[in-house]
This record gives structure tokens, sequence and C-alpha cells, in this order.
């Protein structure tokens, strides 16, 4: 299923490579830098513990209210006009932490996110947008997360708490030399000392992880490590396409363990299915 929402550096492109890549035999599935969570949307629920993360206090308290208060939320934003001031307005009430329940501070901030330019929060985008529409992923969005842990905690902390043999973390952290963008929409700002505490955190985890990133020598060198898979993938670059609908962005893959694994296993079953068949 699609994401509810769209966010920066979300991974509605890469999602399907995303998962093919996902190590076999764990019980535990931690998003570390959650996002839009196109890839917890995208894979299957099943029987492993399930966790979303997310720095953003904004975003973790909207995915607690979509999650434990739909109907409410719903019936907050069914009136909410597609105007220049009602936005400025949700954006100015969210800055000044107007005092609110969290369903009308995560109204807001979905208001913020659908009427703002290219969901970028900072301006007004001055586009038609027919709010009730987004009602049904909502919903849909709502039955997914169920059993889902949110959590809104520093990724050190997170990595921490969660970590044993059997976890897997998927982490798409900022990518490097784009962190001020994140400072631009009032997050605290993502550091080279926070890529290396990331590096730091997830070569010392007893269980497994996948990384994806900007394509960089920086980023290449920080994870040069033994026992560590670097694979190099490109997916259409959305900024660009206006002008170069060919363009191609660069990004990596990075793992702790095979990511050929499950593709591995998957094909080994098939081979043992049809011998079976014989």
């Amino acid at each position: 299923m699609n994401s509810f929402i769209s966010w920066i550096g979300g991974k509605k492109a890469l999602r399907e490579e995303i998962v093919k890549r996902f190590p076999v035999g764990y019980d535990r599935y931690i998003e570390v830098f959650g996002g839009a969570a196109w890839v917890l949307f995208y894979k299957a629920p099943g029987r492993d513990f399930e966790v979303y993360n997310d720095f953003n206090h904004q975003l973790a308290n909207l995915y607690r209210c979509i999650q434990e208060h739909p109907n409410e939320l719903i019936e907050s934003l069914r009136y909410v006009i597609n105007s220049r001031e009602n936005f400025e307005w949700a954006k100015e009430a969210l800055d000044r932490n107007v005092p609110a329940s969290p369903v009308q501070k995560a109204s807001w901030f979905y208001q913020k996110i659908r009427y703002s330019y290219a969901s970028g929060l900072l301006s007004f985008g001055a586009q038609p947008h027919d709010m009730w529409s987004n009602f049904p992923l909502i919903l849909q969005a709502n039955r997914r997360l169920k059993d889902v842990v949110v959590e809104n905690q520093d990724f050190g902390q997170l990595i921490r708490h969660y970590d044993r043999p059997t976890a897997f973390f998927y982490c798409d952290p900022p990518y490097h030399k784009t962190e001020g963008y994140y400072q631009n929409i009032g997050e605290r700002g993502f550091t080279e000392d926070d890529h290396i505490r990331l590096r730091d955190a997830l070569l010392s985890i007893e269980g497994k992880f996948l990384l994806s990133y900007n394509d960089d020598a920086f980023v290449r060198e920080l994870y040069d490590a033994p026992g560590i898979q670097i694979e190099a993938v490109t997916r259409l670059n959305n900024i660009k396409q206006r002008y170069d609908p060919n363009c191609q962005f660069a990004e990596v893959f990075i793992a702790n363990y095979d990511m050929t694994e499950r593709q591995r296993a998957a094909t080994q079953l098939n081979l043992f299915d049809f011998g079976q068949e014989i």
C-alpha cells in the first residue's frame, strides 16, 4: 500500500528494491528514520514486531493520532479550507506551540504537508487539493499501523533499545550534504558527527541493518569496513524531471549481511518445489 503523506527523501521509487534486499530470519523490524514510511507500508505485515521512529515530534504525533484517533483526525480536517491564510495560520500555531490537543496539532501538521509547495512545509502550494480524497488513505494507514509501535527517539537511543540478534534495522537518514534542508523545515540539523555516530551505532549492533544513502565518497569511506556490503543503485531524479526526463540519482545500499540472501532463498525454494512436483 502507499503512504498517506509525501515527505522529503521518501523511498517510493526504491521501496521494491529495498524490500528485495531484506534479510531472512528476523523477528523485529525497526524503521529508524521513518518519514513517510514508504518501506513499512510496502512490506507485508507478518509476525515480526514492527517499530516506526522519527525524531520529528510532530510527525510522530501525526502517526500516533492516525493509529489511535483516525476518525477524530478526519473530522478535524473535514471542513478545512485550502487557502494561504489557513495554511499560514496552521503553520504559525505549530511554530508558536499553541496549546491544543494532540489531534488538533496533528490536523495542523497534516494541513502543512498537504497544502505546502511540494509538501515542503515552508510555503503555501497554491494548488487545488481535495482534502476529502485523503480520508481513505488515513483509514488504510490506521489499519496498517494497528500493531506498530510509534517512537520519537534519537536514532542512537532507539538502536540501543531495540537491538538483539534477530532485530533488523532499516535506516534512511538525511543524505550527506543535504542536511540543511531539515533545518529549514524546523528540524534539528543532522551533522557529519551524526553520520559518524550512526555508523558507529550500526557497526556495533547484534542484529542486521540495511542503510540507504546518496552515493557519496564520504559515505563510502565511512562504511569501508570488514563484513559490510555496499551496492550502487540509481533511481529517477524527480527534481530534474522537468528539464531532463532521464536524469538518474545515484544511491547506495549498505548492509552488514548478504543482500542477496532473500532472493537466493526464494530461488532455492522454487527449485525444491519444482523438484517435488516432478
